[in-house]
């Protein structure tokens, strides 16, 4: 569990950017936590002097005195509070950029562990929990430390004797303070994850909404929301109750000293050994001293809260990829791809066993079998979303694991049967993540059987599409993915189910035009309908992890039964 002083520590290199705007807020406080202990000191001049003595000279220079004091506070209180907002906002800025570019760098295992609404919550709410620590809080709490001791300043030089009678309450109300805090922090952590359950449970609600609405699931889903949503409510309110506890704890520590001091005073006063506008005085800077020790025993209650969130959120930043990068380039030429006794595990489940296989360029590599079988498990590795548990892939006979990320994925590119259009232009998911060259935009989409369709829209490549791409058909959909494929002119293409949303006729034509791209090139094709993989060079039968067949289509009708068995159902 972080501590204040640790998440302290964790901003310290975000700090070091802002000196000159702390300066300021340093002032800032200075000023408002001084202004408030003169105001207080000004009350026994104000009756000693005028009220009592009748000082006509005090008269004239005191009210000017009580402005420039209020003025003093007031804007010290401003200058510090936009200073702070502005350190606080800033580094929040830099933080969720920060934890976005981390978890984009984090394999595809993780995003299988973690919900994608939970993430969201923990870079937005939870974010801004921090926010209220970096920008709020600590210069609140810093601020009000400086006024109590201005004021305790005021009160000990008043009297030394009521200082004590007043200031010896104090210590009573610490145990009962330190157990709200703890209070607190618990709940605090349960609401957060409360929250992100139902941050997470709309996230899946709106990207299934279909299959909602087609199984008549609305009442459903709404109920098990409501659940969420009731808990989060009590938890809220425990919050609350726990926070406002603080207040009367407080006000009644507080009454109880004030009832000392108005007894032993008010006989100090009597007795003639204390004036009047001093003890006004004390008593003024007394009840003034009791609202900062208040606010901080609240301040340091919402901390608790915050200290839930920065766990939360430097968990996100300390999260690292298993897959590293190399160092080594791609070679400009692929000549061969080997998987060499490759076996991958997720988790406990082994999805490959020692798998052996060697393509070429130009080369088609068909990879059939059931759901299960492990043919996207293959490509994956050589996507490197996963790295093999044993075994391992050569490019060239270079290991794929020394062999650059980024220039990996530039001369890989996969059309997976899940469809991933981005809520952009056309052009921009053709082009995704690269600069848009219309000329090999427009190539793209007619060699991917896309570009009839496209200019029949409104603004041609320009049109802008929906989330999803739900202003598109199924095939179309598809058809912009292979083009955004086909855009990089990779080395190497996986077509994974990548035809499947296709109507025959389309499926042809964007075969055909496969088949004029893959030439220099090395191609796995993963798929269901043998009808598509005829004029593969290899045919690799996978079963339950392993292979169980491999050669071309001839071969594979004369030797292996397992895929007679396949041609069978099919027919």
């Amino acid at each position: 569990m972080y501590s204040l002083k640790d998440v302290l520590k964790r901003f310290i290199p975000f700090y070091k950017d802002y000196i000159p705007t702390f300066i300021l807020v340093v002032i800032g406080m200075v000023l408002a936590s001084s202004g408030t202990a003169a105001s207080a000191y000004l009350v026994k001049p104000l009756l000693d002097e005028i009220f009592i003595n009748k000082d006509r000279e005090m008269l004239s220079l005191l009210p000017y005195a009580i402005i420039v004091v209020y003025a003093a506070k007031e804007g010290g209180k401003y200058l510090q509070a936009c200073s702070t907002a502005y350190i606080g906002q800033h580094i929040i800025k830099r933080l969720r950029e920060n934890i976005l570019e981390n978890l984009l760098s984090l394999d595809l295992s993780f995003f299988h562990t973690y919900r994608t609404g939970e993430l969201i919550s923990r870079n937005t709410s939870d974010v801004e929990r921090i926010r209220a620590v970096v920008s709020s809080l600590i210069p609140e709490f810093l601020r009000e430390t400086f006024t109590i001791f201005g004021l305790m300043g005021v009160v000990i030089y008043q009297s030394p004797k009521l200082a004590f009678f007043a200031l010896i309450i104090m210590p009573l109300a610490i145990y009962p303070l330190s157990r709200l805090a703890k209070r607190m922090k618990k709940i605090s952590k349960a609401s957060q994850e409360k929250i992100s359950d139902i941050t997470a449970k709309l996230s899946e609600i709106f990207n299934n909404i279909e299959i909602i609405q087609a199984n008549n699931a609305q009442n459903y889903e709404h109920s098990l929301f409501k659940n969420d949503n009731e808990r989060y409510f009590k938890l809220t309110m425990k919050s609350v109750r726990v926070n406002e506890l603080v207040s009367p704890l407080m006000e009644t520590i507080g009454a109880i000293g004030v009832a000392v001091v108005v007894i032993v005073g008010g006989n100090e006063v009597i007795d003639g050994s204390l004036s009047v506008g001093s003890f006004f005085s004390f008593l003024t800077a007394l009840f003034m001293l009791y609202t900062p020790i208040k606010k901080i025993s609240s301040l340091y209650n919402k901390m608790q809260d915050a200290l839930v969130a920065s766990e939360r959120i430097f968990f996100l930043l300390d999260q690292t990829s298993t897959i590293q990068s190399g160092n080594e380039k791609m070679p400009e030429k692929i000549t061969t791809i080997s998987f060499d006794d490759v076996s991958l595990f997720y988790g406990e489940k082994q999805a490959l066993h020692e798998v052996k296989l060697e393509a070429k360029a130009g080369e088609m590599i068909a990879l059939i079998g059931d759901s299960g079988g492990g043919k996207s498990s293959l490509m994956n590795m050589l996507m490197r979303f996963y790295d093999p548990s044993s075994g391992t892939i050569y490019i060239n006979g270079h290991n794929l694991k020394e062999i650059s990320l980024k220039e990996l994925r530039e001369n890989v590119a996969m059309v997976t049967q899940r469809v991933y259009i981005f809520h952009d232009s056309i052009a921009a998911n053709v082009a995704y993540g690269k600069e848009i060259d219309e000329t090999k935009v427009i190539d793209a989409l007619e060699k991917a059987n896309a570009y009839d369709f496209v200019q029949t829209l409104p603004e041609g490549i320009w049109t802008h599409l929906d989330e999803f791409g739900t202003n598109l058909s199924g095939g179309q959909r598809q058809r912009i993915a292979i083009a955004r494929a086909i855009y990089t002119n990779p080395q190497v293409l996986i077509l994974d189910e990548a035809t499947s949303a296709l109507d025959s006729q389309s499926e042809q034509k964007i075969t055909q035009a496969i088949e004029n791209l893959i030439k220099d090139k090395i191609t796995f094709v993963i798929a269901h309908r043998l009808s598509t993989i005829k004029k593969a060079n290899k045919i690799i039968l996978l079963k339950h992890g392993k292979i169980c067949a491999m050669g071309s289509d001839e071969e594979l009708l004369q030797n292996s039964k397992e895929y007679l068995n396949l041609k069978g159902l099919q027919h």
